[in-house]
């Protein structure tokens, strides 16, 4: 079940036995993101940004078997135990959009992570030398980081 206020068509949803406020708290630690995903490696908070909030800026650290590499993250949406969605970008670059959505249910939350590809054609195919990064790789790094944040959570 997606909600309607999601914008991205690739999404997968799960529902987690913990309340959506720690949750969501979970996901918007950032440099924890690599405890969650099968991909990003963690990072730091930069710009003299400490932690989740509107515009704050982040350097995330991205792993894919040998390949390393790391992104500018920028929050673009953030309400607590609803909301928590950022931007990704590669120097001057967009990559792409990261979304979760927090729904309270009767046993906990529903969590919705969805994602739009936002990079241009050309370097689409140049960036596959970092592996792939379709919509259906997309879905199946969804699902894993929401099974890793649900056993952390739960």
């Amino acid at each position: 079940k997606y909600s309607l206020r999601m914008p991205y068509p690739t999404a997968i949803s799960r529902d987690i036995t913990a309340p959506p406020d720690k949750v969501w708290g979970l996901v918007a630690d950032l440099p924890r993101m690599g405890e969650w995903s099968p991909e990003n490696a963690g990072g730091k908070w930069i710009k003299g940004a400490t932690g989740p909030t509107l515009g704050a800026v982040f350097k995330g650290n991205n792993r894919n078997g040998v390949r390393r590499w790391s992104t500018r993250v920028t929050v673009v949406g953030c309400e607590p135990a609803k909301v928590f969605e950022f931007a990704v970008t590669s120097g001057p670059l967009e990559v792409a959009n990261w979304r979760y959505e927090f729904e309270s249910t009767e046993g906990g939350c529903r969590v919705t992570e969805s994602w739009v590809d936002k990079r241009k054609p050309w370097f689409a195919k140049l960036a596959r030398v970092m592996g792939e990064h379709s919509a259906g790789t997309a879905e199946h790094q969804m699902a894993q980081t929401l099974d890793n944040l649900a056993k952390a959570a739960e």
